[in-house]
């Protein structure tokens, strides 16, 4: 099965049905105004050859301006979302129905780089895919073979007319240190007006409130030692400064995150206490409405490799250094 990479190097043809639309707006206000049209992406694959695909229909825009936070520090935005004209379904469509992603530490050096991958990922099935091929038709796809690739978890990914164009999941619970957190079943259901997506386009977790509550209460318990100071945007930030100069050597206790099929996300605690000053930590939780989604971040999920088979509703994950 062909998987390829993608580079920030994108060439077009000539686009079809242009058209000018209204700005959406991101949550923080930013929004983009251009033209959008339907384009042809030349995308290189992976692999020793050097070999190019051609994705046609993709909706590609070219932006005019823009205003507000969201793109300050950006060459351009890769939508992959859940929706029918996104350039993820486009690509996993052609590329057996899968795309994964690796998220370096946010404050990792510079040399060190995410990445993002459309197919079937070798870490995750049972066989590599050929690189002796120049065809970018599909071979017979790996099988999945999760016990074979030490420590990968599954969950069924939930792809729900309700929170498209999100990728939802079904959490269980939440534990601190090991303890179960007493929070509403109703937060973590669609049906009742909460439920929880994975949003790589958004930075710090979000957690419907009754959530929030009780996961900073379980982790401020532990850290109540520590003199507290003020940081927007957050609530619960410690002065991790000891007097001689030196980072304070407190013990983190574990968040695992529980999801359907007894996955659990246990991500390293530098991914929920995060440094956020020099000589400061917060709590990077915010808090979000309820009734309403809660959102796993990117900070959150930095340090895993995800994959999304949205072929068959499964997301996989496994702690990762994020080597490609």
């Amino acid at each position: 099965m062909e998987f390829f990479v993608v580079h920030n190097k994108v060439s077009h043809e000539t686009g079809q049905k242009n058209s000018k639309r209204p700005p959406t707006l991101y949550k923080d206000g930013s929004a983009a105004r251009g033209t959008v049209g339907v384009d042809s992406a030349t995308i290189a694959l992976s692999g020793r050859a050097a070999r190019k695909a051609k994705l046609r229909g993709v909706v590609l825009g070219c932006t005019t301006s823009y205003n507000g936070q969201s793109f300050l520090a950006s060459d351009g935005v890769l939508s992959l979302g859940y929706s029918n004209i996104s350039f993820a379904s486009r690509a996993a469509s052609r590329f057996g129905g899968r795309f994964s992603y690796c998220l370096v530490d946010h404050l990792a050096p510079r040399n060190a780089t995410s990445y993002l991958t459309f197919g079937p990922n070798p870490a995750f099935s049972s066989r590599r895919p050929s690189e002796g091929t120049a065809s970018c038709k599909p071979a017979p796809a790996p099988t999945p073979a999760p016990a074979g690739a030490p420590g990968a978890r599954q969950t069924p990914l939930v792809l729900d007319h309700r929170t498209r164009p999100f990728y939802a999941v079904t959490v269980k619970g939440v534990s601190v240190a090991g303890e179960l957190l007493k929070i509403p079943r109703a937060v973590w259901d669609v049906e009742q007006g909460g439920g929880a997506i994975l949003d790589s386009g958004t930075s710090l977790t979000m957690l419907a409130k009754p959530a929030y509550r009780a996961v900073v209460a379980a982790l401020s318990k532990r850290l109540a030692g520590l003199p507290r100071v003020t940081m927007d945007p957050f609530d619960y930030c410690y002065n991790w400064t000891s007097p001689s100069g030196s980072d304070v050597a407190a013990p983190l206790p574990m968040l695992a995150v529980h999801f359907a099929g007894s996955a659990r996300l246990e991500p390293p605690a530098k991914s929920y206490v995060i440094d956020a000053a020099p000589g400061v930590k917060c709590i990077g939780l915010q808090e979000g409405p309820w009734p309403g989604l809660s959102v796993i971040g990117n900070i959150l999920q930095q340090e895993h490799l995800w994959e999304y088979d949205l072929k068959n509703r499964r997301l996989r994950f496994k702690r990762s250094r994020c080597m490609h």
